[in-house]
């Protein structure tokens, strides 16, 4: 077994308590409010914007002997960067205020999963961080596509308000190709206990975003 396929093994609960949130079965019913949508992404815009400095951070962090992964990190940078604003940018076309998102503060279950992959990141293992990789690409890859479409028919909104929904469904698609095979190289077992330890946990701290959002009644 390849070290993907038991990461993946090994947080399968993890996932389940993700994806078994409330909101996710509403967005897949097409039962989700307007409300709910909005509130989905300004979560998302306030762990999103981290992710590039999250990466650099990574990055700078990562011992000599993973030199072949920072360079993997300078391509994530540069696939990355500026998604934070295709985000607020669907907020507006929802005809909500995207600069008080912009300039707002996240729900604290947003928060704890954000400051804790830089916590792994400090004071564990820089590796941790694609534990989170595997988390959001693997997410949105199981859900984003559908759902966008789910969405846009219920609430009738045009395509400008699921730019980031519906891009990342198919970029993550090409991602995360590209992470079995950077997770396939790892050869070092403190790295990959790292990442799924990482995984487990930010599985449990974004299903708890989820769980945060407001249903429809």
């Amino acid at each position: 077994m390849s070290f993907y396929e038991s990461l993946l093994e090994q947080t399968s609960a993890e996932r389940n308590y993700l994806l078994s949130a409330p909101i996710i079965a509403q967005a897949m019913a097409g039962t989700v409010s307007l409300n709910s949508y909005i509130a989905f992404l300004t979560e998302a815009y306030h762990h999103v914007k981290h992710t590039v400095p999250l990466l650099m951070t990574c990055g700078g962090r990562l011992p000599e002997r993973l030199e072949w992964l920072r360079d993997a990190i300078a391509e994530y940078i540069d696939e990355e960067k500026g998604h934070q604003e295709w985000v607020l940018n669907d907020i507006a076309a929802c005809g909500a205020d995207k600069e008080a998102v912009r300039n707002g503060l996240p729900h604290m279950s947003t928060e704890l999963m954000v400051s804790y992959v830089y916590d792994r990141i400090a004071r564990h293992n820089p590796v941790s961080f694609f534990g989170m990789v595997n988390v959001l690409e693997g997410t949105s890859i199981a859900l984003a596509t559908q759902v966008a479409g789910v969405i846009q028919d219920k609430l009738q909104l045009p395509n400008k308000a699921f730019s980031y929904l519906s891009s990342h469904g198919s970029l993550d698609l090409e991602h995360i190709e590209f992470f079995k095979k950077l997770m396939n190289q790892l050869d070092n077992d403190d790295d990959k206990a790292a990442v799924v330890h990482t995984a487990k946990v930010v599985y449990r701290l974004y299903g708890d975003v989820f769980r945060s959002l407001p249903l429809s009644a």
